[in-house]
């Protein structure tokens, strides 16, 4: 069943409203976040190669990536705010027309000026799709929101294989122009999607309308609530652990001797670890709760992390990078459902967005952080320092608030 059922009276999480809406296109929706997520790992590629092409410096390349994360990181709150205040119509249908209109533009001209553009709005509108999308996904029955997130999950474990593949295979044997042209029929494959859904999304804007009038307050008020301040430490410090992964990796692969295809077959086995396991996630969350999972995934974690930098074997380390695909891929349904549970009523795609901001804030900070520790004291002790951020975060959540959506 793909429908976002209502949520009973008992049985009602903090930031579902009074009779929550009935939406039957949980799946075409999880798909459409598909294809702008195409659009965005693809754009990535695909910018960064077409500016060394032009010559560009390689400060100039990484601000132009940057950027895919500044602007989310910057606005996503207040994107939140105003889905939350206006609904998610109009924020699907401008974020997808933005990922468009990024993806199109560099298709038809090739300037610095035009990449610039092309990763401000794709970036911005894969993130007004990604809130509004989520807040939707999020009203609905407990069981039925877990399952939802994990539709959207697998899709966008999909679409961060197949978008960086498409786009190289498409920049090696067509050029970096055609790239862009096929990036951008993902997010008007979308459009074409948002307007044989519109009669639902309308309706489920009317019957969410009472939930629309939240007057504008302060995002401390959120991280004031002790189970909602938990979970985004907790989502930060996961999502923390995949970005330490992709961006040290490679360092290490490097300072080991590594060729760049043996370093890809690496980080590729993890993206395939957070497919496989997104596929049977639906029956492990029925057996197990969200705190549960998401504690051992964090003990997983800070375990492969203090092993990586004790081998130099491929197939060890391919082994250990699967391991870690499965343990942080499980992860995100569980945190968005608890998101919802516990977010303040008519401020969900607020809390959204807070998480959001969090996220990309990370996707920077890091990367520069770490870079700049691993010139002074190596590569190894990044993993280990990761490995006891992660420890750290499992004992701070060894009582994790009490999961109302499993009780009867």
């Amino acid at each position: 069943m793909n429908a976002v059922n209502a949520v009973s009276t008992s049985n009602r999480s903090p930031s579902s409203p009074s009779g929550s809406p009935e939406f039957s296109g949980a799946v075409l929706l999880c798909l459409l976040a598909m294809m702008n997520h195409v659009a965005l790992t693809g754009g990535r590629i695909t910018v960064s190669l077409t500016a060394l092409q032009m010559g560009l410096s390689t400060f100039k390349v990484g601000m132009l990536v940057a950027v895919f994360a500044v602007l989310p990181m910057l606005f996503s709150v207040r994107a939140g705010r105003w889905v939350d205040r206006v609904g998610i119509v109009r924020p699907l249908v401008i974020g997808t027309s933005l990922v468009a209109i990024g993806t199109a533009l560099p298709f038809i001209s090739q300037t610095q000026t035009a990449l610039l553009i092309a990763s401000c709005c794709i970036g911005i509108g894969f993130m007004l799709h990604q809130v509004a999308t989520q807040d939707l996904l999020g009203h609905a029955e407990p069981a039925q929101r877990l399952r939802n997130f994990s539709f959207m999950s697998l899709a966008l474990a999909g679409s961060g294989f197949s978008g960086p593949l498409i786009a190289g295979l498409a920049i090696d044997n067509l050029g970096t122009r055609t790239a862009f042209g096929l990036l951008a029929l993902g997010p008007m494959l979308s459009g074409i999607g948002l307007y044989a859904l519109r009669h639902q999304l309308k309706a489920v804007d009317s019957q969410l309308s009472g939930a629309k009038e939240a007057q504008r307050r302060r995002v401390t008020e959120l991280l004031a609530v002790p189970a909602l301040r938990r979970i985004l430490m907790v989502n930060t410090i996961l999502s923390g652990a995949w970005d330490t992964h992709l961006f040290v990796v490679p360092i290490f692969g490097v300072a080991i001797g590594l060729s760049a295809t043996t370093i890809g077959v690496i980080l590729a086995s993890f993206a395939a670890a957070t497919f496989v396991i997104r596929l049977v996630l639906p029956l492990i969350m029925r057996r197990v709760r969200s705190w549960t999972l998401v504690r051992v995934a964090m003990a997983t974690a800070a375990i492969d992390f203090m092993l990586y930098p004790l081998f130099t074997d491929v197939t060890v380390l391919i082994v250990l990078s699967f391991i870690l695909g499965l343990a942080l891929g499980c992860c995100q349904p569980s945190m968005l459902s608890l998101l919802h549970q516990h977010s303040p009523p008519g401020r969900a795609a607020e809390a959204v967005g807070l998480r959001m901001a969090l996220i990309n804030g990370s996707q920077v900070s890091l990367p520069l952080t770490f870079g700049a520790l691993g010139a002074v004291i190596g590569v190894a002790p990044l993993f280990w320092a990761y490995s006891l951020a992660l420890m750290a975060g499992g004992w701070a959540n060894r009582n994790p608030p009490l999961e109302s959506e499993r009780k009867p």
